[in-house]
């Protein structure tokens, strides 16, 4: 391969995507720890891009080191030029990036930063030439751990620079927010999911966040530069995520039983050209049985922990639209799971024109009525509400405000 990027694992990288925006072809190679040495003497490349776990361990293969480099201590982009290997990082420009896009100023903070791999060296180098007014790095086995780092009462910004919550392992998130009173802006460099637990609770904290969607398309940027020996605007950046975003986002449908949300999705799928997977469906699937017997057998407190887990499940996924339970929104883990990777959509119709046939809960009109009142306040969480007068005009609405966003 001329470009790419090496690292072990790789499985959901979204690199190549966004190095071919640029101009060239760029390829995923996993390369395990015992293999780097002989991959980066032997290899036929251009360029690379470093990752998980190698940013530090390439050093010693590389015949020079750029500046960038030598100060952040780690490597993730590599350069041959004239047969020699130069060492440069990226990432600290993707990083400043984000930052000053979130609006989180590092200059005379105190600035905790969680990790110690090559992403927290930067992340220090970053912190220092910023300005910040104290780092405290916290590790597992370090002077501050993630027992005593709540003594740090003072910290104003956070950088997770941990895989904590990285998918596959959804959310996990390595401390808890609520206990630093002084919090003024928190950022997490991973960027699958697009939102993780640690971002979800800045976010319901009121706390200035970014995610490491940005900082991925930034570094890139950079990369490309070195890679091609051209300078991109940095209009090209924002323009990048975008372009991301709209492939890796999940449209998320919610509302009333009945109210036509599987049959909306379906057509906003076959727009979008898009996997679909509705909740009850795959409930049913699991189960081997009607949603109305799971009801009748095991009562709906069984029935919404199967929901819980089939939905947490499908809200890994990225790039599909989902088609939700009625009942899903009502538990507070379901909305933070589905808004993880998605937008949630509503989809309203008048109470008179939804069918009470086969629903364990909307069994009549009064009974549809009453749960409509309990579940609004639900339904406003809602990032967006359309109307279902006719399923594929509400579907290209949809389509049309997600391409918006």
């Amino acid at each position: 391969m001329e470009y790419g990027l090496i690292g072990c694992p790789l499985g959901h990288s979204h690199s190549p995507f966004v190095h071919r925006q640029f101009g060239y072809d760029y390829d995923l190679r996993v390369v395990e720890k015992e293999d780097l040495g002989a991959f980066l003497t032997e290899g036929d490349y251009l360029g690379l891009n470093v990752t998980i776990p190698h940013k530090t361990a390439v050093i010693p293969y590389l015949d020079e080191l750029d500046e960038s480099a030598k100060r952040c201590g780690a490597v993730n982009t590599i350069v041959v030029r004239d047969g020699k290997k130069i060492g440069y990082n990226t990432d600290i420009f993707g990083m400043e990036y984000a930052l000053k896009a979130a609006k989180i100023p590092l200059n005379g903070k105190n600035v905790l930063i969680l990790g110690t791999g090559g992403t927290s060296k930067m992340a220090q180098e970053l912190c220092f030439t910023q300005g910040a007014r104290s780092v405290t790095v916290v590790s597992r086995s370090g002077q501050v751990d993630y027992e005593t780092v709540y003594e740090k009462k003072d910290a104003e910004i956070i950088l997770n620079c941990t895989p904590v919550g990285m998918y596959p392992n959804n959310g996990n998130k390595p401390i808890d927010l609520k206990r630093f009173p002084n919090l003024c802006g928190v950022f997490d460099a991973v960027y699958n999911p697009l939102k993780t637990a640690l971002l979800l609770d800045a976010e319901e904290l009121g706390i200035p966040c970014s995610d490491g969607l940005k900082m991925l398309v930034a570094q890139a940027k950079r990369a490309a530069e070195i890679f091609r020996n051209e300078e991109y605007p940095d209009e090209m950046i924002d323009k990048v995520e975008r372009r991301l975003f709209h492939k890796v986002a999940n449209v998320v449908l919610v509302g009333m039983p009945g109210c036509g949300k599987t049959t909306v999705g379906k057509k906003i799928a076959e727009i979008m050209q898009r996997e679909f997977f509705d909740v009850d469906a795959e409930i049913v699937k699991s189960e081997n049985r009607s949603i109305e017997r799971i009801f009748q057998e095991d009562g709906e407190g069984y029935f919404r922990a199967v929901e819980k887990r089939v939905l947490a499940d499908l809200s890994k996924r990225q790039g599909i639209v989902l088609s939700t339970g009625g009942g899903a929104v009502i538990d507070p883990d379901n909305i933070r799971n589905m808004r993880q990777n998605g937008i949630l959509i509503r989809i309203n119709r008048n109470l008179n024109n939804l069918s009470c046939d086969g629903r364990p809960l909307s069994k009549d009109r009064a009974a549809l009525e009453k749960i409509a009142a309990e579940r609004e306040k639900y339904y406003r969480l809602a990032d967006a509400s359309f109307e279902n007068d006719m399923p594929t005009s509400c579907a290209k609405k949809i389509v049309e405000y997600f391409q918006k966003q």
